[in-house]
């Protein structure tokens, strides 16, 4: 009976739809679980610098490497991703994120610390491009903005879940961090992901899920280097632009809390302990996430904005916090810094999915992470000596003035974008 039929395919579409909302959620794990490794070290830096002896510009060129591998990862791994898919991505990702697990659980040296940093920024680079556009892909067409939100929050909450445990935990947390990323192997292993096609420009191909019987118009992978600068489609770069505007100011602002946040804990309250700079960077990171959730029925443009603000104010609080030798201030700074990172992130994602195809959303994940991190791993490297040379007070004090002058200029960047960026 045709009721009967009508009422079975409206049945089966439903299911569909739960699966798929499910997958989004389930895709996201292994994103969460490498950004565990990415902050894990962060609050053992001052047990090491003491065990090892080095300077606080060496700890920063330390933190940079991790930057390093994650830019080179970025260079690849986004349009291999795009052009094999995710799957051969993520899998040799979560291999290398396990070695480096290894190797700060047994690290007593400063060249161990490198090679472990650079190890987990190869993996963060993969995991950024490829892994957040899986989580776009299981989603589908009609959760783009969903599967923006939990890519973005999943990172943010597993950057600032890896120092807390590992405060908790010391060296011990490599090893619940080994197991998490097991689960992620298994996570990708049966991800419902396929193999990209390259079908020709303007075709009309079936989605793979979880629309049934939707048909969308393709957009041909972008031919060329498979090492290369990452890049979007011709009619994106505006959108791209804007979120690195408030996305690169926020993630060095947080950067910074990671790589010189213990030193100046330590200096401020004449305590070492791995908890206290755990829970700052953990509060930091949980607030970047709950920002996100509270602000994404917002329109792009005002999310972007809020972010801009967010830092910029964050900043001040960081000189007066180093002047005034408050403690408060200086966490009043962190959770000022993960928010406005959080809505930068969230603006700048949300920007791309709903104008980036699904062929080129890794390459464009990847140019978006690639804005954001240069300077993230510049700036606190350039803080660290300059701290060396004339004290912690003066670094962080020209750090957070450059940084306010940027964040500045991203609203300003954001306010005059195109109009497309005001819609939800």
């Amino acid at each position: 009976m045709p009721g009967a039929r009508e009422a079975h395919e409206a049945h089966e579409e439903r299911e569909e739809a739960a699966a798929a909302t499910r997958w989004v959620w389930t895709a996201a794990w292994p994103v969460t679980a490498v950004f565990v490794l990415s902050n894990a070290a962060t609050p053992l830096y001052v047990r090491w610098q003491r065990e090892i002896g080095f300077s606080k510009g060496t700890l920063t060129v330390i933190f940079a490497c991790y930057i390093v591998g994650l830019l080179g990862s970025l260079l690849v791994s986004g349009v291999v991703s795009d052009r094999l898919g995710r799957k051969p991505v993520l899998l040799p990702a979560l291999g290398l994120a396990m070695a480096a697990c290894a190797i700060f659980a047994s690290a007593s040296a400063v060249a161990a610390l490198i090679v472990a940093r650079l190890f987990s920024g190869i993996a963060v680079g993969a995991v950024v491009s490829a892994g957040m556009a899986a989580v776009t892909d299981v989603a589908g067409p009609g959760r783009r903005r969903l599967a923006a939100l939990l890519a973005s929050c999943a990172m943010v909450f597993g950057a600032g879940l890896g120092p807390l445990l590992a405060g908790v935990l010391g060296k011990g947390v490599f090893v619940l961090e080994a197991v998490l990323l097991a689960a992620a192997v298994l996570v990708v292993a049966r991800m419902p992901v396929r193999r990209p096609v390259a079908p020709a420009r303007g075709a009309w191909v079936r989605t793979v899920a979880p629309a049934r019987g939707a048909w969308v118009r393709t957009v041909a992978p972008a031919k060329g280097a498979w090492v290369r600068i990452p890049g979007v489609p011709r009619g994106s770069g505006g959108q791209l632009l804007m979120g690195i505007a408030v996305f690169a100011p926020g993630i060095t602002a947080t950067s910074f809390v990671l790589s010189l946040g213990p030193s100046l804990l330590s200096g401020l309250l004449d305590t070492t302990s791995p908890v206290a700079a755990g829970a700052m960077a953990f509060v930091m990171f949980l607030t970047a996430t709950g920002t996100q959730f509270a602000v994404q029925r917002l329109d792009r443009r005002t999310i972007l904005i809020a972010g801009a603000v967010s830092t910029t104010i964050g900043m001040g609080a960081l000189i007066a916090a180093v002047r005034a030798s408050s403690v408060p201030l200086l966490v009043a700074a962190a959770l000022l810094a993960g928010a406005g990172q959080g809505m930068g992130q969230l603006g700048g994602l949300s920007l791309l999915n709903s104008s980036v195809p699904a062929s080129r959303l890794a390459e464009a994940n990847a140019a978006l992470n690639v804005g954001g991190y240069v300077p993230a791993g510049v700036l606190p490297v350039t803080a660290g000596y300059l701290s060396d040379a004339a004290g912690l007070t003066t670094g962080a004090t020209v750090f957070g003035a450059v940084l306010m002058a940027l964040a500045l200029v991203g609203g300003l960047v954001v306010l005059v974008g195109p109009p497309s960026s005001r819609r939800k």
